[in-house]
């Protein structure tokens, strides 16, 4: 039970669940990425909760953060603890008994995993919800295990499906969570423009920049078990081979190299890899009314197939439409299955149009409807080669490659705002 909400007993008597480095990156990400000041709460926090680690290493100047002491730390604890830090820390972090002394803030942490029944979510995220700002985010992990929660994971995955706007499985955790980032009024989105890119767990580093999306861990390590259960089978086969030798080129097909975005404000940039098929002006009334400048890109097999936000701004509606598999750099591409991602910017309403393939066949998107995306950040991908298209207000921007020109996602300038 989170020790200083008595009364909303949310964490169950049964073993507590760590919250190890990178889920605790991922619950403190919504804190992290905010380049303009704002303030953050942590409910539940301890001295030696990586949690508070996180959220402290996470501060800038302007930056306040109030830490509501858990059952596992008393307030003199984690006061001592706080002091220790330094003075620049301790200035712009109070520590306080009850979440009745907080006042409300931009970012709401619950430090310590989630279990307990549904009711008792519902009657937490009540609680919590007073002491969030206009357009504030609440996050909370649940273990990703059946049986562990006493409901709280039906609830929370019920709660996200209305308020989500971020759901990371963090598998590399004991035991696995699944970190939830709630918003229950809008944001603005020109304060997406003051934001960095959203850390995501489902980009696993490697070495250097060089970074795998976890679809590529989960296809190699499916090609590799399934050469070891070759070899065991057939032992004095060398069929087990064909599986081990595809476990690089599948993992390299999921590479997911970090990328240097344009500082320059004005600037819109590619959302993939690949090859410029088009910059052409159209009208299209899915989108409403006035023209729209088109900008496609065609990603081959050895691009990198991760896609990235072209713009800041909010996810103002996301929907698939059915259709055809041809080749992506054909015209008969345009009647392709599709998932468009609608964003509301401070320019306009611009789309990103993630397009299948005659190899394609799966989309990715992970930004849901009221997500704050910073420009250049990960939005998911598609699956071999495809194709994505941007759609920009043709009033409001001007193009700057031109067909055949080789792009790179998130750091490619495509066009200028106005």
């Amino acid at each position: 039970m989170l020790g200083v909400m008595t009364s909303y007993p949310v964490v169950s008597n049964a073993p507590v669940a760590g919250i190890g480095s990178i889920a605790a990156r991922a619950l403190t990400a919504e804190f992290a990425r905010h380049n303009a000041a704002t303030s953050a709460i942590v409910v539940g926090a301890d001295p030696s909760s990586l949690v508070v680690a996180a959220a402290v290493e996470a501060l800038l100047p302007g930056d306040t953060l109030t830490l509501v002491a858990g059952e596992r730390g008393t307030t003199d604890l984690l006061r001592d603890h706080i002091t220790g830090l330094g003075s620049w820390i301790a200035d712009r972090v109070k520590v306080v008994d009850s979440l009745d002394e907080c006042q409300p803030a931009g970012v709401v942490i619950v430090g310590e995993p989630v279990t307990g029944t549904a009711d008792e979510v519902r009657v937490l995220l009540d609680r919590l919800g007073k002491y969030l700002t206009d357009g504030a985010v609440v996050t909370l992990a649940t273990p990703a295990v059946p049986g562990r929660t006493g409901g709280a994971a039906a609830e929370l995955f019920r709660q996200s499906a209305l308020f989500g706007v971020g759901s990371d499985l963090v598998v590399r955790n004991r035991p696995p969570l699944r970190v939830h980032k709630l918003r229950f009024s809008p944001a603005e989105p020109a304060v997406a423009g003051t934001l960095a890119p959203a850390y995501r767990p489902s980009s696993v580093p490697l070495i250097g920049g060089m970074h795998i999306d976890s679809n590529g861990v989960a296809a190699a390590g499916i090609a590799l078990g399934l050469a070891a259960l070759a070899r065991t089978a057939r032992p004095k086969s060398k069929l087990w081979l064909l599986p081990a030798l595809l476990a690089g080129p599948v993992a390299a097909f999921f590479r997911d190299p970090e990328r240097d975005i344009p500082e320059d404000p004005a600037a819109v940039v590619a959302a993939s890899d690949g090859r410029v098929l088009s910059v052409e002006r159209l009208a299209d009334e899915r989108f409403g009314t006035g023209e729209f400048l088109r900008v496609a890109v065609f990603l081959s097999v050895l691009d990198v197939h991760v896609n990235r936000v072209p713009v800041a701004g909010r996810v103002a509606d996301y929907f698939v439409e059915d259709g055809g598999y041809a080749n992506a750099m054909t015209a008969a591409a345009e009647h392709n299955v599709a998932a468009y991602t609608v964003l509301d910017t401070e320019h306009g309403k611009v789309v990103v149009a993630q397009r299948t393939g005659l190899i394609a066949r799966r989309i990715v998107q992970r930004v849901p409807v009221g997500t704050l995306v910073a420009r250049g950040e990960r939005m998911g991908l598609i699956r071999f080669g495809s194709r994505t298209d941007i759609y920009l207000p043709a009033d409001r921007a001007e193009p700057l490659v031109g067909v055949g020109d080789k792009v790179i996602g998130g750091s490619s300038v495509i066009a200028r705002w106005l």
